[in-house]
């Protein structure tokens, strides 16, 4: 190792310059579905406004942290004890939203709770009322995310929770001082987290779980451009069935890997020649 020696500021100036920012992220609920998605939407929270709206109120969010149990072990090695990890624990991240005029934020939370708690199916309002928890299948969702990214959106990091639900909801205070916005913050439980894409469309183009950690910006970019061309290509060269007898378009097309033209005449189940189409190669 080197000793130390002096640096000029030019020197670590690209390095302290390229920091990540704290407030460019983007929290996305997943859709609610089944028995808790039909609670909502019957208490004025509808699958639009949670897949939406709700995380972009999200004024405040926790990246998922998570640490290592260990166990130890004495006797392997004379006077050493070794320790080795066992299990992973995650630990709950909290959001804070601001609150809408129609308060769906905080209905959101709240029903959610409620539901997960209802499974008595008794009127809460009744004096025989009584508590029994779902399934942890009923009310899990499995697709929420937390998107941080950077100004140019090109370099981001994702988190997907599987089995979230809300554990505790803070209590908001109100009063007669300034009028501040009304803020609610939630405290989520989850089983685990999955740290990089993994979207069916990144695994398919190899860049879920953070693969392909080298791809640059305008790798990215050239991948958009093609999905565009390809996308026209479908779209404007494509085979045409809007009617009984209506030609084919007639573009050959030349498949950049297979290097060979993909064409051929296709015809009725009269034998009727309508044109040449593209086979899938």
């Amino acid at each position: 190792m080197e000793k130390p020696r002096p640096r000029r500021i030019s020197d670590f100036k690209p390095t302290l310059t390229k920091l990540a920012q704290t407030s460019h992220y983007e929290v996305r609920f997943g859709r609610a579905v089944g028995g808790l998605g039909n609670y909502l939407r019957k208490r004025g929270v509808d699958k639009r406004f949670i897949a939406g709206e709700m995380g972009l109120l999200c004024s405040q969010a926790t990246l998922p942290g998570s640490s290592l149990a260990t166990a130890n072990i004495t006797g392997a090695y004379t006077g050493i004890t070794e320790k080795f990890a066992h299990s992973r624990i995650f630990t709950p991240i909290t959001l804070t939203f601001y609150v809408d005029k129609e308060y769906k934020v905080l209905k959101f939370l709240e029903h959610w709770m409620e539901f997960i708690s209802s499974g008595s199916g008794v009127d809460p309002s009744g004096d025989t009322y009584y508590f029994k928890m779902r399934y942890p299948d009923e009310y899990k969702s499995n697709d929420t995310r937390i998107v941080k990214f950077e100004k140019n959106h090109f370099q981001f990091l994702e988190y997907r929770f599987v089995g979230l639900f809300p554990k505790a909801i803070n209590s908001t205070r109100v009063s007669y001082q300034n009028s501040q916005v009304l803020k609610a913050t939630a405290t989520f439980s989850f089983d685990r987290y999955i740290c990089g894409e993994s979207s069916s469309l990144a695994r398919s183009l190899g860049l879920d779980l953070n693969n392909n950690a080298a791809l640059t910006a305008n790798a990215r970019s050239n991948a958009s451009n093609y999905n565009d061309v390809e996308l026209n290509r479908v779209m404007n060269n494509g085979i045409n069935l809007l009617n009984d007898g209506t030609s084919y378009a007639k573009t050959q097309y030349r498949h950049s890997t297979f290097n060979k033209d993909f064409t051929s005449s296709v015809s009725t189940l009269s034998g009727t020649n309508v044109g040449s189409g593209i086979i899938d190669p």
